[in-house]
């Protein structure tokens, strides 16, 4: 079943189940918008969707493994740029705005980037299994408590957050609406006592009555419905958080530590790219990275000198480990060769994943976690001769880049209205790409992070694109059994200097902060404007003078042929 080809679960539930069905659901694993959709489709074919008391895994999963305690740790101010006392301020403006006296806050980079705390609870994600509780006088972490360190329980002192414990979520909701509404009573059941109560089209069963003094914010998209259903129903305003945004509107420091940590990273990659160019032609006989020309060796390799799909990844990761402030990668390396790399979410495992192959493209998308900023880069290359329709459609997919990343753009324009830019040079021959373009990348936090996009998909259209936003630059082109090429840089939306300003709107353009080149031979020259080659020149410049004090000997020499002026003549 494929997402967005297929049809959706619920609908497929739906059309196979008797009238009169009940589906069981945990109210902790799903959340309110989910749950709404659900029950909305169930209910047109007269079905019904229960909350379940235990979650039916549990009952059957007898050695689950115990849970692993990572501490929390405190994401200092030299980073973070912005003082929690700061955000908890301006949160507290925002629920006033919306006349809400608290907001229930279970996203869980949003709980991160509030309390200024990372962790390791999420492979990848440095981000803590935590709720948040925040109400005009107060605020509270949920949490595990043998995961808070003493500097950390001092940390959250200091900033007035108090401490409690992971598994009283439900009875710190519970006291929030006696204390923070004054209702007259509340009815105190955990939400998985309620076996037959069913979901009624998104509106919670009122649970109490009496004066409101205030609505209770939760997001329909993450919050679960086990906590909504502790709400009273006329008193939640169903809606993202505010910390959405504020946390895509990166603050000075963090846009500096973008910068920073992406010419790190892009060091790097550059040096990985030079030691997987030597030995593609050490081992297998490759033309090169820099030579157009096909494999001359065909030796039996001998199995230690195999290079495969998850060995050179695992090279990668060393070359990044080198790095100052690195902390792990941002998201399981896509180390792709050939027919592999036309799935877009490839993920190779040592025991199936291919050989390198110096005949066929090799895709890498990959990124790294830093203390500073989060990393996502992909580059797509050839050891090899690629052929004349490989190169084609490499030139077409770096044409979309170019344009997208030389946008200038009106204020209040959205990432739909953009998409477009990166696919017209693919569509002039028929070609396209089935993900989105561009995603909003956490500092130091998730590296897919919204409420932002820039896709064909219509939730790209909620959220205006803003000056400070981050954003990934990413059309591809996948041949089916063949091959699959992205390029993917990070930019970050700045204010624009245009001659005239129409209307007063202001204009945004985009500031380029990934630097790795970009491979000569798989461009075919012949496709490219004059614009477009100026482009490219000017971006190996920048990567050679940005990454330049940061390699040395054989990568230093690697990165100078490689961005030497393409198109000078």
């Amino acid at each position: 079943m494929r997402i967005g080809e297929d049809p959706v679960v619920e609908a497929w539930i739906a059309d196979n189940l008797e009238s009169d069905s009940r589906v069981g659901v945990d109210p902790w694993c799903v959340s309110i918008e989910t749950a709404q959709q659900w029950q909305q489709a169930f209910s047109k074919k007269g079905q019904h969707l229960v909350q379940l008391q235990t979650n039916l895994v549990d009952e059957v999963w007898k050695n689950r493994p115990e849970p692993v305690i990572n501490p929390v740790m405190v994401q200092k101010i030299e980073f973070a740029g912005k003082s929690s006392e700061e955000k908890l301020t301006e949160l507290r403006t925002k629920l006033r705005e919306a006349n809400a006296s608290a907001v229930i806050v279970t996203a869980l980079d949003e709980v991160a980037w509030l309390y200024n705390i990372r962790g390791r609870d999420v492979p990848y994600n440095p981000v803590v299994h935590a709720y948040a509780v925040v109400t005009l006088q107060e605020a509270f972490i949920y949490v595990d408590s043998r995961k808070i360190t003493s500097e950390v329980k001092e940390y959250l002192d200091s900033i007035n957050v108090q401490l409690r414990d992971y598994s009283d979520v439900l009875a710190g909701v519970h006291t929030l609406v006696k204390e923070g509404t004054h209702l007259s009573s509340i009815k105190d059941v955990d939400c998985r006592d309620e076996v037959d109560a069913t979901v009624t089209n998104g509106d919670a069963e009122t649970k109490a009555t009496g004066d409101k003094t205030g609505l209770i914010w939760v997001n329909p998209g993450s919050c679960c419905y086990a906590i909504y259903k502790a709400l009273p129903g006329d008193q939640v305003l169903l809606q993202p958080t505010p910390l959405a945004l504020a946390k895509a509107l990166k603050n000075p420091t963090e846009l500096n530590g973008f910068r920073r940590s992406h010419i790190r990273d892009g060091a790097a990659v550059v040096a990985y790219l030079a030691w997987l160019d030597e030995k593609m032609q050490e081992v297998y006989g490759a033309a090169g990275y820099f030579s157009d020309s096909k494999c001359t060796n065909k030796r039996k390799r001998l199995e230690n000198e195999k290079l495969t799909e998850v060995s050179v990844a695992e090279k990668l990761e060393q070359f990044r480990a080198r790095q100052e402030y690195f902390m792990g990668p941002s998201f399981e390396t896509i180390s792709s060769v050939g027919a592999n790399a036309a799935i877009i979410h490839y993920a190779p495992e040592a025991e199936t994943c291919a050989e390198m192959n110096p005949d066929c493209i090799y895709l890498c998308d990959s990124g790294g976690q830093y203390l500073d900023g989060t990393t996502d880069i992909t580059r797509t290359v050839h050891f090899g001769k690629p052929s004349a329709h490989e190169k084609a459609c490499y030139t077409k997919v770096l044409q979309g880049h170019i344009a997208l990343d030389s946008a200038i753009f009106p204020k209040g324009t959205n990432g739909h209205a953009l998409d477009i830019l990166a696919r017209v040079p693919l569509w002039r021959c028929g070609l396209d790409y089935r993900h989105g373009t561009g995603h909003g990348v956490g500092a130091y936090l998730n590296v897919h992070e919204g409420p932002h996009l820039i896709s064909f998909r219509p939730q790209a259209r909620n959220v205006a694109l803003q000056s400070s936003m981050t954003v990934t630059n990413e059309p591809g082109y996948y041949e089916d059994g063949q091959f699959g090429i992205r390029l993917e840089n990070v930019m970050i939306i700045k204010e624009a200097s245009t001659e005239f300003n129409f209307a007063d709107k202001g204009y945004l353009a985009f500031e380029n902060i990934t630097w790795v080149p970009l491979q000569k031979k798989l461009i075919d020259e012949s496709l490219l404007s004059t614009t477009e080659k100026v482009w490219i020149d000017s971006y190996h410049q920048n990567c050679r003078t940005q990454l330049s004090p940061l390699l040395s000997g054989s990568e230093l020499e690697w990165l100078t042929k490689a961005t030497e002026p393409l198109f000078a003549n």
